[in-house]
């Protein structure tokens, strides 16, 4: 069990990638480039496309079910992460935060098999990245030099992304999507697995000398 609760986000990850690629080798087809093409592309299919009750080409989904339970993992690996970041951050505002954001979407996780499937997808997907802009404001104030490099790409990347999305680029938002995927998974897995409380004591640290130096 203490093994399990270990690597918990990391099996969950790993379950969740295995889940999406085996959707994504029996979507029927089509896309929003072409709705007559088959099969998944990876450079122009975007992922939501796996959730929907007929593929764009009109044929039963069979994609569906892989992808709700591989979304399912997804969101309680990412719960369960912010519930453990949480008790290395020494802020009880990040603390509270990061605790109702890792609850929330383990909680949410529970309805994506609904009817409300693609609304608490976004939900719980909203509340991932509220969660990891918390996460790097952290990391921002420590020696963690690697975390602050990556993290920061890593949040550039999302950006281009938002942007690309309201440009209306779809060709490259499709690419840009899984690439913004992988860099949010692996940020996970580096901050859960190469982080301790420790490197971040110092933020409380400053802030009460910070604190201090302001009475006197």
């Amino acid at each position: 069990m203490q093994m399990f609760k270990k690597y918990s986000v990391l099996i969950c990850i790993v379950v969740s990638v295995i889940l999406m690629v085996i959707a994504t080798s029996v979507y029927p087809g089509g896309s929003l480039l072409d709705k007559n093409s088959e099969g998944f592309n990876w450079s122009k299919n975007f992922i939501s496309n796996l959730f929907l009750e007929k593929a764009i080409n009109g044929f039963e989904n069979k994609s569906r079910v892989w992808a709700i339970i591989g979304m399912a993992f997804h969101s309680v690996g990412y719960g369960v992460f912010f519930i453990n970041t949480s008790k290395k951050i020494p802020l009880k505002h990040t603390e509270k935060v990061l605790k109702l954001i890792g609850t929330a979407n383990i909680l949410f996780n529970f309805l994506i098999a609904t009817p409300l499937h693609d609304s608490m997808i976004t939900i719980s997907s909203t509340l991932s990245l509220l969660g990891l802009f918390y996460i790097i404001v952290s990391i921002l104030k420590t020696k963690l030099h690697f975390l602050k490099f990556y993290s920061i790409i890593c949040m550039l990347i999302f950006y281009y992304t938002l942007f690309l999305y309201g440009w209306g680029d779809w060709g490259l938002l499709a690419i840009m999507q899984k690439v913004s995927l992988i860099g949010s998974m692996s940020l996970v897995l580096g901050i859960e697995y190469f982080t301790k409380s420790e490197d971040f004591k110092q933020i409380k640290t400053g802030g009460q000398q910070l604190t201090l130096t302001n009475n006197k």
